[in-house]
């Protein structure tokens, strides 16, 4: 997991598509839960952005919705 002190830089994107499974997996922790706000160091609108398009994803079967 990435902390604070050692997060990584992670690129925004304009646009969050829930089709973009690579980029979506690094907000999401080995467990498959998303990582909150303050762990990825992304702004709160496009926290929201990538929170929705993990849910389509989690929905249209890309992402699970837990890991085994």
């Amino acid at each position: 997991m990435a902390y604070q002190a050692q997060r990584e830089e992670i690129e925004i994107k304009k646009f969050i598509d829930y089709k973009d499974v690579a980029y979506l997996k690094q907000f999401t922790n080995p467990h498959a839960k998303m990582l909150s706000k303050k762990r990825t160091g992304i702004p709160s609108n496009k926290q929201r952005d990538i929170a929705q398009a993990i849910k389509r994803a989690r929905f249209m079967a890309l992402l699970p919705y837990v890991a085994a």
